[in-house]
């Protein structure tokens, strides 16, 4: 497994509940750019309805700019491949005041591109902090025991 692209800082401003493995629909020339790491997942997000699963503001530059198509758009909606099931999960779960989906990161398995997709609650200030003193604690912890974390 190759990641190509990851959100590393969703970790300490929400709280993720679940995660899913969305297959997406890519041109080729997409698929090279992004084995090339010409991939951006900064200010991206997953909108699901009825019609599927888009992936919304995610920036794939192109792979050769001189030959790539002149309506080729970076940041277009690109649609995600999930299960009917998975689909409807995902309706009713972002209905639910609070709670978003999100793009984790881009990765291989085997010949195919998936996206990992989070389910996630925006935290709040306090417990942003909460989550530190946690963390602190766990540190200090570590130290005394005289063992690494």
């Amino acid at each position: 497994m190759q990641v190509f692209a990851e959100e590393k800082g969703l970790g300490h401003s929400y709280d993720i509940q679940e995660t899913f493995d969305a297959g997406i629909v890519l041109a080729g020339f997409e698929v090279k750019a992004i084995r090339a790491k010409k991939v951006s997942l900064r200010g991206a997000a997953v909108k699901v309805g009825r019609d599927g699963a888009y992936l919304l503001g995610a920036h794939i530059a192109p792979y050769q700019p001189l030959n790539t198509p002149k309506n080729y758009q970076p940041r277009r909606a690109r649609k995600l491949l999930l299960t009917a099931k998975e689909l409807r999960y995902l309706i009713g779960k972002t209905s639910q005041k609070g709670l978003t989906l999100l793009p984790l990161s881009l990765y291989t398995t085997g010949a195919w591109i998936k996206l990992k997709v989070a389910l996630a609650r925006h935290l709040k200030k306090h417990d942003k902090r909460e989550k530190l003193k946690e963390k602190e604690f766990i540190r200090r912890k570590a130290k005394l025991e005289g063992r690494r974390v």
